[in-house]
């Protein structure tokens, strides 16, 4: 059985809850018609676009930020990796919402680099983030490591109006995790709640 067909099967045996389907797509700046044929097999409520891997020295092969810290320079990797995601904002018009913008981060090789420094990384976020706002998407606030505070101020000064939340749980055990304390973050900067549970959060002026 395939995930649209299971989201129907789930909706037929539980008509009381509603029941949305959704996507993350991985670099669909560089996999658009891999991306169109998927989009096409049915209908999403919510799609993502995310960016995992960046080229490894060379050119012939990828890598996630693990493998990259083992071959680039650890700030080169985060510059590189943000600069791509303002890239993919611009030549990918098939998401609503950027997914962890902040991925690299959680595998910074602090044993090899220090301490990570985000002030060292604000122009870079900044453009990323503004890129994002004046496409009219949100932001997603991963728990996964989780998001720093600071990268939500920056993302409502650059004009953000709505923030989605996900945990990247991978294991049902984590679903949702770290999303009250996520709430509470999103709500410090100025943002709210949709009248249904589902609704983005949004701004207030």
């Amino acid at each position: 059985m395939g995930y649209l067909e299971a989201i129907e099967e789930c909706r037929d045996r539980f008509p009381e809850l509603r029941i949305l389907s959704g996507l993350e797509m991985g670099e669909p700046h560089w996999h658009a018609a891999a991306i169109a044929k998927v989009l096409g097999a049915g209908r999403f409520d919510r799609v993502l676009g995310s960016l995992h891997c960046l080229p490894l020295p060379g050119g012939d092969r990828f890598a996630e930020p693990p493998g990259l810290y083992e071959h680039r320079e650890a700030t080169e990797v985060v510059r590189a990796y943000v600069s791509e995601v303002a890239k993919l904002v611009s030549e990918s018009d098939v998401f609503s919402v950027l997914a962890h913008i902040d991925y690299p981060i959680r595998y910074w090789p602090q044993q090899t680099a220090g301490p990570f420094e985000l002030s060292a990384f604000e122009e870079e976020f900044r453009f990323a983030l503004r890129a994002t706002a004046q496409s009219g998407r949100a932001l997603e606030i991963s728990t996964r490591i989780p998001l720093h505070a600071t990268i939500l101020r920056w993302w409502r000064e650059e004009g953000g109006d709505a923030v989605t939340f996900g945990s990247d749980a991978h294991e049902p055990s984590a679903i949702a995790r770290g999303f009250r304390e996520a709430a509470q973050m999103a709500e410090a900067h100025g943002f709210r709640p949709g009248p249904n549970p589902y609704d983005l959060w949004g701004r207030l002026n």
